[in-house]
């Protein structure tokens, strides 16, 4: 049996951004049943040197968009990282769906053999295609998907493991 780079990339990350949704969408539904603002699980962090769950939100979705841009070979957009409301959120999220989307299958053919090269701050890190999306896209989505999650979770919002993985 073939998996395809677009199976193991897109499909994951269109998968774990619907499940993002949907957390979001009861943490909306917990601040109004208990009373206050969601606003206030926006800038929630669990530690005071960690990002917020804004940035968690906002990191998710670069490195879903990033990572499909780079295994299909072209530039990825550029998303403003402005959002402050929960609904701006939202609409981050699903333009992140629309977004990967619109990278058509046959644009990751080939792309478990396609060099790349992400510059960080310090150095610049080198992959081919399938270590890349193994070794980095998908850690890297799933620890900042992850810790949106346990904000959510650390500050009172009824979600479970079924809500993150989805039925």
């Amino acid at each position: 049996m073939t998996v395809s780079m677009y199976a193991l990339s897109h499909d994951v990350f269109k998968h774990a951004l619907l499940r993002l949704t949907h957390l979001m969408e009861k943490a909306v539904a917990s601040a109004k049943a208990r009373n206050f603002d969601s606003g206030v699980l926006v800038n929630a962090r669990l530690a005071p040197d960690m990002f917020p769950f804004v940035k968690q939100i906002q990191l998710t979705s670069d490195f879903a968009k990033n990572s499909m841009a780079r295994l299909a070979g072209v530039d990825p957009p550029k998303f403003e990282d402005v959002e402050t409301t929960m609904d701006e959120l939202f609409a981050r999220v699903k333009k992140t769906i629309d977004y990967i989307d619109s990278v058509p299958p046959a644009a990751l053919d080939g792309s478990e053999m396609r060099d790349i090269k992400i510059p960080l701050r310090d150095r610049t890190v080198e992959f081919k295609g399938l270590e890349f999306l193994e070794k980095w896209a998908l850690p890297n989505f799933f620890f900042h998907q992850v810790t949106a999650y346990n904000l959510l979770r650390h500050n009172g919002v009824d979600v479970g493991k079924r809500d993150f993985l989805g039925a």
